[in-house]
This record gives C-alpha cells, structure tokens and sequence, in this order.
C-alpha cells in the first residue's frame, strides 16, 4: 500500500499554523491586532547601553571609536537599518509562505545617509537619515510576476519601512 506523503507544516522555516492560526484569531477578534512592543535601555558608560527586550539577553549599543564609543556593538542608527532589514526579511518569509513560495535564500543590504552637523550641535536641522535604502537578493522559483507581487506586498506592509517611512508620533519625557 502506497504512503501518504507527509503533511506538511512549515515551508521556509514559517510554522504554517501558527501563522493561520493568528490570522484567524485576528479575524475573528480585531481588537487582537492591537499591541504594544517594549525594550528598556539601561546605559552601561560612555556611549555603551543594553536594550532588554522581553527575555532576551540585552543587546549592546556603542559607538565606533571615530565617534568616540568603544565600538563593543552596533550603534543606534545602524540598529535602525538592521531592524528594517530584519523587518523585511519577516515579511518575505511570511508572505512567501502564505504565498507557497520557497525561499532557497534571502540577503538584504540596507544603508542609509546622515550628516553629523545636527547631531554634533554644529547647525540647526534633521539629525536622522536624509535617505534609507535596501536591496533585496531573492533566490527562489518562483516566477518574476510572483516574485513582484511578494515584494510589493512586503514593502506595502513592514511595519519598520512604514514607522521610517511615515512620520511617526515620538514622545520623550523626563520621569
């Protein structure tokens, strides 16, 4: 007697239905979809601190020595540009798998420009980024047409493109 193939459970490493799972409950329940994200910094000396996210180990933050850190991890902006590429990065595994899409690999490089003038207190202006930009390198089989239409609906719903994207209400208050 032939056998069964195997059922399936994830594609990409995506736990298919967990994935089902969430959309059906935020269906089915809107107010689900409403949630709130939180780390607290605790600075370390110097340019240093750690991020704490839920029960992660804290995350480093520091200056390179050009900037007069200790360089012992990435500083905040590029924590900025590997949060929109890991963002990304979410997307198209998500998408992809909804999709029936595998992914045999997925590279992003993502940059972005700032002047120090604003930030060192040399000039008034924007101290952020003047300009974000990433490259996505997909390797799969899917077919151009597909692989168009995952891209526009994972940069049409990263919620780390559209926060940099969109201008975003930003309150900090001395406690």
């Amino acid at each position: 007697m032939p056998q069964a193939a195997p059922v399936t459970t994830t594609l990409n490493d995506v736990d298919l239905a967990a994935v089902g799972g969430l959309i059906e409950k935020v269906k089915a329940e809107p107010g689900v979809a409403a949630t709130t994200w939180a780390a607290e910094v605790a600075w370390a000396g110097g340019f240093r601190s750690e991020a704490k996210v839920r029960t992660f180990a804290p995350a480093r933050s520091d200056e390179p020595a050009q900037l007069g850190g200790t360089d012992t991890g990435s500083n905040p902006v590029e924590q900025v540009l590997g949060a929109l590429g890991n963002c990304l990065a979410v997307g198209y595994a998500a998408n992809a798998t909804a999709a029936g899409i595998e992914i045999r690999s997925l590279r992003i490089e993502v940059s972005g420009n700032i002047d120090l003038h604003a930030f060192l207190g040399l000039r008034p202006g924007h101290a952020g980024f003047a300009n974000v930009s990433a490259k996505v390198h997909l390797d799969t089989d899917a077919s151009p047409d597909a692989v168009q239409a995952l891209h526009e609906t994972v940069t049409s719903t990263s919620p780390v493109g559209h926060t940099l994207a969109h201008p975003v209400a930003v309150s900090v208050e001395l406690a």
